[in-house]
């Protein structure tokens, strides 16, 4: 009896020192970590820069009835909207904003590729071997009417050539560099939209049209290219906004990033948000300068004038004709170029509250665009889109969106409509006054408009292509510049894992 007590008294005891060693070494390892410090963040600084995206502040939104609209906001109890910014939105290390400005331009490398290309689809005759025309004296005119609203490879071009010639070059965006080596993306000036809309017809005396022509020729000049061939064609910047632009071409040339109106035409793998680029098109109607309109003086509450009859997704604009044409104050009517059409649409949509934007072949058209240079709410029934700049702009903040399921329902649309007040028209009407600006092309481009934000869109996808590049040579042999100038390969160890 007194062996079993003698055992039973030793095991405590050794429990005992067991715990007491173990709260000494806690108590130990606390006053350590406290003299010492626990481990500080990673320095930023020690990092390098990047462009940092531009910044804005949003209004909170809601969603019902497949509606998205911007949350009025009032010192009556309800939510407070964010403080604006000053004009520009600049960030507070000055970074960037929305003008477009940013530390370091984002440098590019264009290829001098032959006028038959770019310019000489304009008929300009290059004189003396010339590539360019010279902006000093002469720039060659795009051509009107529905050419225009694809017209972004132009403006881009007149900017890249611009940024050689131009005062004060750090300002700039974007800014052309003459070495590859250098750039972050390369560009190529090929007018795919205008090759398409003038040159796609092929002649009785011709065996394929001049536009697959040129798209045979870029294919065959680009994939010879050293800078192709070092990134896989991956950090080049490829146009094709005219959905019918490059068909032969997009799936050779997909590993690029595309400057496109939509991804309607397109396989996923081919063009996707991620790796592409939504440019906005050109508007065709006038802008509504020194709008001094109002929620009573627009009389018409929804405006659409344009093609019905449409294929593909555009089956919409049929079934919401039949529900609205007998609305008294809905303006639906067929409308073209012709008998001074876009002047026409122009004056309706500024007369207008709310302007019906429809799916029609594409998910996307140049409505919109006309609708926002018009300061009439644009009414959003497409259920593809994609947007502009949506990254960094809120449209539900000034854009009416509506499911397709919805808006064909028998007194959907036009109930929904009639249920937006004034006020909230108000906001909206005011909001897509200060936007406007972001969706402006022109030479030479100015602060925060159409062209500044597609480079702004476009460095956005830099670190992406860096990284796929840096990526696709783990395992394969990598190309490198040699020391002659031209391209070396380094093969991948055999016993590479």
């Amino acid at each position: 009896m007194a062996e079993k007590q003698s055992s039973s008294a030793a095991r405590k005891s050794f429990f005992a020192l067991f715990l007491t060693t173990i709260v000494l070494f806690v108590l130990s390892w606390l006053f350590v970590l406290r003299s010492t410090g626990r481990p500080r963040p990673l320095d930023r600084k020690v990092l390098p820069t990047q462009k940092l995206p531009t910044v804005f502040h949003h209004v909170k939104s809601q969603s019902s009835n497949g509606l998205r609209r911007a949350i009025l906001v009032n010192n009556g109890g309800r939510e407070e909207e964010p403080p604006k910014r000053e004009q520009g939105f600049q960030d507070k290390d000055g970074a960037m904003n929305c003008n477009g400005n940013v530390k370091e331009p984002l440098k590019i490398f264009m290829y001098d590729l032959d006028p038959e290309f770019h310019f000489g689809l304009l008929d300009w005759r290059p004189q003396g071997g010339r590539v360019w025309p010279d902006f000093r004296t002469e720039i060659p005119p795009y051509p009107g009417g529905l050419n225009l609203q694809h017209s972004i490879e132009y403006w881009l071009t007149l900017d890249l050539l611009a940024s050689e010639i131009s005062d004060n070059p750090n300002n700039r965006v974007a800014m052309r560099v003459q070495n590859s080596s250098e750039a972050d993306l390369i560009f190529v000036p090929f007018f795919s939209s205008l090759s398409y809309n003038r040159f796609s017809k092929q002649n009785p005396h011709q065996k394929k049209s001049m536009n697959k022509v040129l798209q045979a020729k870029l294919v065959k000049f680009l994939t010879a290219q050293k800078e192709w061939k070092m990134s896989g064609g991956r950090d080049h910047i490829v146009m094709a906004h005219h959905p019918n632009s490059m068909l032969d071409a997009r799936m050779q040339l997909w590993p690029s990033i595309f400057v496109l109106a939509d991804f309607g035409r397109y396989p996923l793998n081919i063009a996707n948000v991620d790796k592409d680029v939504i440019a906005p098109y050109k508007h065709m109607v006038e802008s509504y300068a020194n709008d001094t309109s109002d929620f009573d003086s627009r009389q018409t509450l929804l405006f659409f004038q344009g093609s019905i009859y449409r294929k593909d997704g555009g089956f919409a604009r049929q079934e919401l004709f039949y529900l609205l044409k007998d609305e008294k104050d809905v303006h639906f009517a067929f409308g073209s170029l012709k008998n001074n059409g876009v002047i026409k649409a122009g004056q309706g949509m500024h007369l207008s509250k709310f302007c019906l934007n429809i799916a029609g072949d594409t998910p996307s058209s140049n409505r919109l665009f006309d609708a926002i240079a018009s300061h009439c709410v644009p009414v959003i029934i497409s259920d593809d889109i994609e947007l502009p700049y949506e990254d960094i702009l809120d449209y539900s903040e000034f854009c009416i969106f509506v499911r397709t399921s919805d808006a064909v329902k028998e007194n959907f649309l036009i109930n929904l409509i009639r249920s937006i007040s004034k006020e909230e028209w108000t906001q909206m009407w005011e909001k897509l006054k200060e936007v406007e600006a972001l969706f402006e092309y022109q030479y030479p481009a100015k602060d925060g408009d159409a062209v500044q934000m597609i480079w702004q869109s476009l460095a956005s996808k830099v670190p992406g292509v860096k990284m796929k590049i840096n990526k696709s040579r783990r395992y394969s042999d990598a190309v490198v510049p040699g020391k002659d100038g031209g391209l070396r390969s380094i093969p991948a160890p055999k016993n590479f894992w």
